[in-house]
C-alpha cells in the first residue's frame, strides 16, 4: 500500500522530499527495493506510540537534519490510503498554498449517523448537517504543525488538523472523494487493489 502513496507524491513537482516514519525496530522496509524514489525518499526509524507522536518525531528529525524550514509546507499522509490520486493532491496544494492556516482533504458525510446506547440500541440519530469525514493528506506549515503537536501531547488527537484546531485555528476543508479511503478491514484491501488495477499503472 505504501508504495502507491509514495509514487503519487514522488510524481508531484511541488513535493521536494518524502519522509516515511517507521517504528524504531522496523526491519521490513529494507526487504523492498525503493530505488526508483531515491531522489526524494527518506525513511526515519523514529515512530512513536501514537500517530501524533510519530508525526512529531518525524518533523523533529527532519528539522535536526536541516531538511526543512519553519515556513515550509508539510503534507502528512496515512500509508493506509494508497488510492490518493494526482488530481486530489494537486487540488489540495493549489487551494492551500496561499492559505494562512492550511487544511485537509475531506468529504461531506453522506450516511445517516446513529448514536448507540449502552445496550447496543439506537439512542438517537445524529444530524449530518455540516459534517465532513477527514482524510489525508493534511497540509500545514512546519512551525504551526510542530507547535500544535507539541501542545497536544496530553490530548486525544486523532489527526493533525485536530491538533491545529486545539490552538484556535480553523483548517480549510478541501473537497475529496470516497476513493481516497483508509484501508481498515480486509474487504477494504480488496477494493483498493481493484481501484489501483483499474487505473492501469504501468
Amino acid at each position: 500500500m505504501i508504495y502507491h502513496a509514495i509514487r503519487t507524491f514522488n510524481r508531484n513537482p511541488f513535493i521536494s522530499g518524502i519522509i516515511v516514519v517507521l517504528a524504531p525496530r522496523d526491519a521490513e522496509w529494507l526487504h523492498y527495493d525503493w530505488s526508483e524514489f531515491d531522489q526524494k525518499l527518506m525513511a526515519f526509524n523514529c515512530g512513536g506510540a501514537t500517530r501524533a507522536d510519530s508525526v512529531l518525531n518525524g518533523l523533529t528529525a527532519a528539522k535536526q537534519k536541516n531538511l526543512i524550514d519553519d515556513q515550509d509546507w508539510v503534507l502528512v499522509h496515512d500509508a493506509a490510503r494508497p488510492c490518493l490520486t494526482t488530481d486530489q493532491l494537486n487540488r489540495l496544494i493549489d487551494e492551500l498554498t496561499e492559505d494562512d492556516v492550511g487544511g485537509l482533504l475531506a468529504v461531506p458525510v453522506a450516511d445517516t449517523l446513529k448514536r448507540n446506547d449502552s445496550a447496543g440500541r439506537v439512542a438517537h440519530t445524529e444530524s449530518r448537517d455540516n459534517l465532513w469525514q477527514a482524510q489525508t493528506p493534511q497540509m500545514f506549515r512546519y512551525e504551526l504543525l510542530a507547535r500544535a503537536l507539541q501542545n497536544a501531547t496530553y490530548m486525544p488527537i486523532t489527526d493533525d488538523a485536530s491538533a491545529v484546531e486545539a490552538l484556535g485555528y480553523h483548517p480549510k476543508l478541501i473537497l475529496s472523494d470516497a476513493y481516497n479511503f483508509k484501508v481498515t478491514y480486509p474487504q477494504d484491501l480488496a477494493l483498493a487493489e481493484l481501484i489501483l488495477q483499474q487505473r492501469n499503472y504501468p
